[in-house]
């Protein structure tokens, strides 16, 4: 049986300075998690890829302002990948790109804006695997066949699990409370999420049992997290280094299949005895399924142009974002793979 999430009543005194995640739009198979997780070898390496590419001809340019629709608020990582992309667009080409956000419904929101525009090239649909997650959770009756895939731009690992240090001192102390209290201790996700999913290879991985709690937004389970009304959560490393930096947060592991540079720090739950990789947040374009292929080949060329831009790749890692460049077969090829991971995690917990 599907695990129930209920909802958490938020205390008003909410946290000062959240930063916001683009994600308010979740015993794994081994084999198909480490493909999806592990496609290329790393954010340097696969900028070497996008810089080894050759550009293909294409005549297609944009007619007029590009709207690259994110599936999230302002200010998280989604967003603000998105941003980069426009900004550096917009010098490379001379064309407008704009970033709208379109949040709700596990991303079901901003797809079905992107569904229902003109395959022409002037809206995208860009983030990580919300399609796939939503489709899985019953949100939406259609995955990342529905469009067709551009590059991929850029890639943050597998969202990272915390806790409050005062709560507990690391995994070990964790896992030890939630078997000692099955059920009980508070996990904060949202309704057809990419964290849900996550959290629910972890509870099988780690044998435990946790009540997974709908808060919201990233902002709303940092607030959470901070104001003690949950046990765990998970989250992207640039919205949760400063509260590590401040000890306010400890980080108990990344569900990685090897630390990544970005999250050196960060033990992965292999090292430490949970057999549980995760897909990472790779952040993709997404086009009405009808769009042209020169229209695809445009972004794809104006990608690998990026990763080639020592500026663009700067300032993905100053966000403590990886430049990620994969070509839109492979965008597809590790949606797939994406996709297959997630719905064998599902399935295996609705038995």
């Amino acid at each position: 049986m599907r695990k129930k999430i209920f909802a958490l009543a938020l205390a008003t005194v909410m946290a000062g300075s959240l930063a916001a995640c683009g994600g308010s739009t979740e015993e794994t198979t081994a084999a198909a998690t480490t493909a999806a997780a592990t496609e290329a070898a790393d954010g340097a390496e696969a900028a070497d890829d996008g810089a080894a590419a050759e550009a293909a001809a294409t005549d297609w340019e944009p007619t007029g302002t590009v709207s690259i629709v994110v599936p999230a608020g302002a200010g998280g990582d989604t967003d603000l990948t998105a941003r980069i992309f426009a900004q550096y667009a917009k010098e490379l080409t001379g064309h407008d790109f704009i970033v709208v956000n379109s949040n709700g419904a596990a991303g079901s929101v901003a797809a079905n804006q992107v569904l229902g525009s003109a395959a022409d090239g002037m809206t995208v649909l860009y983030g990580h695997n919300l399609v796939n997650v939503a489709n899985i959770a019953g949100v939406t009756d259609y995955n990342y066949t529905a469009f067709k895939l551009g590059p991929t731009f850029a890639k943050n690992p597998a969202q990272q699990l915390y806790v409050n240090p005062e709560k507990y001192a690391d995994l070990d102390a964790f896992i030890e409370a939630a078997k000692a209290n099955p059920g009980t201790l508070m996990a904060c996700t949202e309704v057809g999420a990419y964290t849900y999913y996550e959290l629910l290879a972890f509870e099988k991985a780690a044998g435990i049992d946790l009540d997974l709690v709908d808060v919201g937004s990233n902002s709303d389970k940092i607030a959470a997290m901070l104001s003690g009304q949950v046990d765990l959560m998970p989250g992207a490393y640039m919205s949760c280094k400063d509260y590590l930096a401040a000890g306010q947060f400890v980080a108990l592991g990344a569900p990685t299949e090897e630390r990544y540079d970005i999250i050196k720090d960060i033990p992965t739950l292999k090292e430490q005895g949970i057999d549980l990789v995760y897909p990472d947040c790779d952040y993709s374009f997404y086009f009405p399924k009808e769009t042209p292929d020169e229209v695809i080949t445009y972004f794809d060329n104006l990608v690998q142009q990026m990763m080639d831009d020592p500026d663009v790749q700067q300032a993905l890692t100053d966000l403590d974002v990886m430049p990620y460049y994969l070509s839109p077969a492979d965008s597809e090829a590790n949606d797939e793979a994406i996709y297959n991971t997630i719905k064998e995690i599902a399935a295996s917990v609705e038995a």
